[in-house]
């Protein structure tokens, strides 16, 4: 068994949960353990996944990124081989979790690998991003509308590269923490979760220090579906957590000057032929 996964719940409809948890064990010959980590105020979710995950209650909201953690610091402390993370509202086929791990023992150059992400519709979602400049993030959300929107429009299209096609291999800079497979070694080298981001941006931040260290890649032969209802365009509370996060992460990486990021999209866009 070379895998641990994790899912971090909070507050989540039992429903989607046990979908999530039941994609998991469908391949129980990989898996390790699969943790389930509860920020939720009460813990009336033990009784539906204690027997069948390593049920974890924090009694309070950590936040993405803390939560996390725990699960990732036993893998390292377990020499697990593969971290898997996975959203709540995620759900995929058999198969999804070992073609990846196959991939990745061909690939040891690679320290993270996602898969190709899709709407319940099948229509695909498009997570792969280039490392963002400030307005990337703040442009497409306050100026998304009227004079502004063609512009917007254009720019999210490249900052999302739309143009790739979503339908080959890619080493991209950065891609969705809602489902990734890491090499615990490389977390153990580049470090796990910044816990200074509550919720938003701690992929984009882990992101960028495994790709110093190794390739990060899209590898759209297997899918998994999201539901993905970007919660913090409509709940007042999850939008200042995400702005918070920005402020945090340009702080971080840089503002206007970020020699890292340029670098990094000018390579990506020519790979990609872009």
């Amino acid at each position: 068994m070379r895998v641990n996964a994790a899912i971090v719940a909070y507050e989540n409809p039992y429903l989607m949960l046990e979908a999530a948890v039941e994609s998991v064990l469908r391949e129980k010959a990989l898996i390790h353990k699969l943790h389930f980590i509860d920020n939720s105020p009460s813990d009336r979710l033990r009784t539906h996944f204690e027997s069948k995950t390593e049920y974890i209650y924090n009694g309070r909201n950590l936040g993405f990124g803390a939560a996390h953690n725990l699960a990732i610091r036993n893998s390292i402390e377990e020499n697990i081989e593969y971290h898997l993370l996975v959203n709540p509202d995620v759900y995929f086929d058999a198969g999804v979790i070992e073609e990846l791990v196959r991939y990745m023992d061909s690939h040891p150059d690679v320290g993270l690998v996602a898969p190709k992400i899709v709407y319940p519709n099948g229509s695909t979602q498009h997570l792969c991003k280039l490392v963002p400049a400030p307005f990337d993030l703040f442009g497409r959300r306050f100026l998304g509308w009227g004079p502004f929107k063609a512009y917007i429009d254009r720019r999210n299209h490249s900052f999302e590269l739309h143009h790739s096609g979503y339908d080959k291999e890619m080493d991209i800079p950065i891609l969705s923490g809602s489902f990734m497979l890491l090499r615990t070694s490389v977390l153990e080298e580049v470090g796990i979760f910044d816990e200074r981001y509550f919720l938003y941006l701690e992929d984009f931040d882990l992101c960028r220090r495994v790709g110093e260290s190794a390739r990060t890649v899209f590898y759209p032969e297997v899918f998994i579906t999201h539901e993905y209802k970007k919660g913090s365009y409509f709940q007042r509370r999850l939008f200042w957590h995400h702005m918070a996060s920005a402020i945090k992460y340009f702080t971080k990486w840089g503002w206007l000057f970020d020699e890292k990021r340029t670098r990094k999209n000018r390579q990506c866009l020519q790979d990609l032929g872009l």
